[in-house]
């Protein structure tokens, strides 16, 4: 039992990818400044922003609605997002467990955190909120399909293997699924996929600060946004390495532990640009990517892998 306990509140569990995402989320707005041409934060400034809204600011509870569920959806949202991160972090450091990480579970826990941001919008009685939560749950729907087909197309290449270690495996005995023609499409189609999934411009119609004046979260402050944020950070990470994990040959001991951070490094560094290039879509523009196009270009993918392409 304290072995578990272990890798779920340490490594490579909760404080692991807390802090890993908090400096990818530093590389994040460090590029933005640079595109921009600023100078950008400091290291430690998204750990400052965190302990800030965790020990210092104030909770202040909406007046109308469901105070509890308000307060408990972030804490659900931070659970979904670590047990996630375990699942697709256990097997990439080699660490043997009962459960070996079927990549089924791990999608839909990927979708506990939009979920209950959703829930807590609701729950908050805001109008904008509300406005916030109908955009993400139209995008989930848009998007999940396609990232669904993509899980769906790395089985396909892996021989119907399900679980992590064996699509790992897989890659590592012969050569990453994205050394094909449709291992390309797929990576295309999963870092748009993860752009929706972090809501990042193009793709930040929920909360929308110009519009919404941040939507979902327009109610939160104090710990409980501390947790949403805590919980975006995970993400950042233990999206990027689901890709690199599914697509990029995973992760292999000794120098290979670098090369597997420049790749984590690399798709930020995509998912960045895309943000800072491109203007926010609407929600109709986002599902007809999604619904027309990507999934298109999974189901071409799908195509060439049946051909063996």
């Amino acid at each position: 039992m304290a072995v578990y306990l272990f890798y779920f509140l340490i490594f490579p569990g909760l404080l692991f990818m807390a802090v890993a995402g908090a400096l990818l989320s530093w590389y994040d707005r460090k590029i933005t400044a640079r595109v921009q041409f600023r100078k950008g934060p400091p290291l430690l400034q998204p750990f400052y922003d965190f302990f800030k809204l965790l020990l210092v600011k104030e909770t202040i509870l909406p007046k109308h609605g469901s105070r509890s569920v308000f307060l408990i959806a972030p804490l659900l949202g931070v659970f979904g997002a670590t047990m996630a991160g375990l699942f697709i972090l256990l097997p990439l450091f080699g660490i043997e467990t009962g459960f070996r990480g079927d990549v089924i579970v791990i999608f839909y826990l990927l979708t506990l955190p939009s979920f209950s941001y959703i829930i807590g919008s609701l729950a908050s009685g805001n109008p904008l909120a509300a406005v916030g939560a109908s955009r993400e749950m139209k995008l989930i729907i848009s998007y999940e399909l396609t990232f669904l087909l993509v899980v769906a197309a790395v089985i396909m290449k892996s021989g119907q293997q399900f679980d992590m270690n064996s699509i790992i495996e897989t890659q590592q005995t012969g050569r990453p699924f994205i050394g094909s023609i449709s291992g390309v499409l797929l990576f295309v189609a999963g870092v748009f996929c993860i752009q929706a999934k972090l809501a990042l411009v193009p793709f930040d119609m929920p909360e929308a600060e110009t519009e919404l004046a941040s939507g979902i979260y327009i109610e939160y402050s104090g710990p409980p946004y501390a947790m949403i944020k805590l919980a975006k950070q995970i993400m950042f990470f233990i999206l990027p390495a689901f890709l690199v994990a599914i697509l990029l040959n995973g992760m292999n001991p000794g120098i290979n532990i670098v090369w597997f951070i420049l790749k984590i490094l690399g798709v930020v560094l995509l998912l960045t640009l895309i943000r800072n290039t491109n203007p926010r879509l609407k929600i109709k523009q986002a599902s007809g990517f999604f619904l027309i196009w990507m999934n298109l270009l999974v189901v071409v993918a799908i195509v060439l892998i049946a051909f063996g392409l």
